[in-house]
C-alpha cells in the first residue's frame, strides 16, 4: 500500500514565496547599498561627503564634481584607450575561444581530452606568478607602453574556451552531420550552423570580457608608463590628490563615469547574459 505526500498547503506556499522575495530584496539592497551610495555622494560637496551620519540623497546635487573630473584629467583620452583595448580584446577572445570551444566540443583529433585539461590547467595559475615573463615578452617584441602590450597577451582564454565548449556540447552532433553530406566544409558548419545557435553564449562571452576588461588596472599598471596610454581605471589614479583636500567626491564622479558603460551593456544584455548562462551550466 503506497502512501501518497499530502499536498502542500497553498499558504505555505505564500508564505515560502513572501520570504523569498524579502530575502531577494534584501540581497539587491545590499548589492546596490555601495553604488547608490557612490552615485549620490559624486553629487555631494565636500562638507556634505564627511557627514555624520551621512545622509544617502545629498541636498543640494552638485554637478561640478563631474566637471572637475574633466578639468583634473583628459578622461576623454583615457575613455578612447579603454574603448580600442577592450573592444580589441573582446573581438579576440569572442573569435579564438569561439573556435576552439567548438574544436574541443564536436571535433574529434588525437589528444583532444590531454590538450583540453592541460589548457583548463592554466586556469589555476595567478596572473601574478606569470607577469614578469609576459612583461619581458612584451619589451623584447617592442611593444612595451602600448596598448597592444595589453591586447596580444589577451587575445585567448580558458576560461572562455570552456564556457564555449560546454554550449557547442549540448547541441545535436546530427545537425553538423547533415550539413557535411550536404556538402559543406567544416568552417560552414561551424559558421552557419553552430555559431549562429550558440549567439546567447557568445553574448555571455562579450559582456564578460567587457566588463573584466574594462575595469582591469594591474596589467595597465604593470605595462604603460606614458599617461596618453593610460586606460581609464589606471588614469582616475590621477583623482587621489582630491583625498588631501577632502574633496571625494571628485574621485567617486570619476568612478561614476568609468563604470556607466558597463551598466549600460548589463542593462541591455541582461537577456542574452542570462539565457546564456544558464544554458552553459546544464551540462
Amino acid at each position: 500500500m503506497s502512501v501518497t505526500a499530502a499536498p502542500r498547503p497553498q499558504s505555505a506556499k505564500k508564505v515560502g514565496g513572501y520570504i523569498g522575495l524579502v530575502v531577494l530584496i534584501l540581497a539587491a539592497m545590499v548589492a546596490l547599498g555601495p553604488l547608490l551610495w557612490t552615485v549620490t555622494t559624486s553629487l555631494r560637496t565636500p562638507a556634505e561627503a564627511f557627514q555624520n551620519p551621512p545622509q544617502w540623497l545629498p541636498l543640494k546635487p552638485d554637478f561640478s564634481n563631474y566637471s572637475a573630473v574633466f578639468k583634473q584629467l583628459p578622461i576623454a583620452r583615457f575613455f578612447v584607450n579603454s574603448v580600442i583595448v577592450t573592444g580589441l580584446i573582446v573581438v579576440g577572445q569572442t573569435i579564438t575561444c569561439t573556435l576552439s570551444g567548438y574544436a574541443f566540443a564536436l571535433i574529434r583529433f588525437p589528444g583532444k581530452n590531454a590538450i583540453f585539461g592541460a589548457f583548463l590547467a592554466t586556469m589555476m595559475v595567478p596572473l601574478q606568478t606569470i607577469i614578469i615573463p609576459v612583461f619581458i615578452i612584451i619589451r623584447t617584441l617592442g611593444l612595451s607602453d602600448t596598448l597592444l602590450s595589453l591586447v596580444i597577451p589577451a587575445l585567448g582564454s580558458a576560461f572562455g574556451t570552456f564556457l564555449m565548449r560546454q554550449y557547442f556540447m549540448q547541441m545535436p552532433k546530427e545537425l553538423g552531420e547533415a550539413a557535411r553530406v550536404d556538402g559543406a566544409s567544416q568552417f560552414q558548419v561551424f559558421s552557419k550552423v553552430y555559431a549562429r545557435m550558440a549567439a546567447p553564449a557568445i553574448a555571455t562571452l562579450a559582456i564578460l570580457n567587457f566588463s573584466g576588461f574594462w575595469a582591469e588596472f594591474y596589467r595597465p599598471l604593470i605595462f604603460l608608463q606614458s599617461q596618453s596610454n593610460f586606460t581609464l581605471p589606471l588614469g582616475l589614479v590621477g583623482l587621489k590628490g582630491n583625498l588631501g583636500t577632502g574633496s571625494i567626491s571628485v574621485v567617486l564622479a570619476g568612478v561614476v563615469l568609468a563604470m556607466v558603460p558597463s551598466v549600460l551593456l548589463f542593462i541591455f544584455a541582461q537577456r542574452y547574459f542570462i539565457e546564456g548562462i544558464t544554458a552553459g551550466s546544464s551540462r
